[in-house]
């Protein structure tokens, strides 16, 4: 007997990204926030220990959870070196032409045996709500009228029904996004909430590292 293959869309827990939020399989939706890091070990005493008591508030003032990603991902930088040969190329001065080829020589030997990585801070801000699916919503009210010739209505309802409470737990899902983001600022850190087409080219990166680092893409936060 043949078994069946799981499909890998089906390995994925992400239902629809829309309108800057990330809205998962069961209804539950959340927010990504990108976070600059900050060179703690180059602080001071005194800075580190206002760092650290600020950091403590902000964790102690929440009443939700939330998820700290640290995601690492391997630099390719043949543009890179791209640049620098043409740059080579176009130099007029022999001394400048040998010195820009010595160098990207190195850079490409020493990245050959050391890869260059380049790591980006997240926080996800989640929330949890009865979101009605679609299949949920037209199932269980067609089930109730069946019969009186109001399936489309009753259809149309149950749409309107879920996009009302969609709008409703994103704003009560911002009002955690604001209280992240004011909590991090205060810790002296910058913070980027994430828009709908920097969450698909996120998630794109996460799933595909391999076509990423070939393609050197970068995401755009804009």
């Amino acid at each position: 007997m043949a078994q069946s293959t799981a499909n890998t869309q089906d390995l994925v827990p992400i239902e629809e990204i829309r309108n800057d939020t990330v809205i998962l399989r069961g209804g539950k939706i959340l927010k990504v926030l990108m976070v600059d890091g900050v060179n703690f070990s180059l602080k001071s005493e005194e800075e580190q220990n206002i760092i650290t008591y600020a950091y403590q508030n902000f964790l102690n003032g929440l009443d939700f959870p939330i998820q700290i990603v640290v995601h690492s991902r391997k630099i390719n930088i043949e543009k890179y070196l791209d640049e620098l040969g043409v740059r080579q190329k176009e130099e007029p001065t022999p001394l400048l032409q040998n010195q820009i080829g010595e160098y990207r020589e190195f850079v490409r030997s020493f990245v050959k045996d050391n890869a260059v990585m380049e790591k980006s801070f997240f926080v996800v801000v989640p929330f949890s709500g009865s979101v009605i699916s679609k299949s949920a919503a037209t199932g269980v009210l067609g089930n109730i009228f069946p019969f009186f010739g109001s399936r489309k209505s009753t259809k149309d309802a149950a749409t309107t029904q879920k996009e009302e409470e969609f709008t409703e737990h994103v704003s009560q899902l911002d009002q955690r996004v604001n209280q992240v983001v004011a909590g991090l600022e205060s810790v002296g850190l910058e913070v980027m909430p994430l828009t709908t087409q920097s969450l698909v080219e996120l998630f794109y990166n996460f799933y595909n590292p391999e076509t990423v680092e070939k393609k050197g893409a970068q995401m755009n936060t804009q």
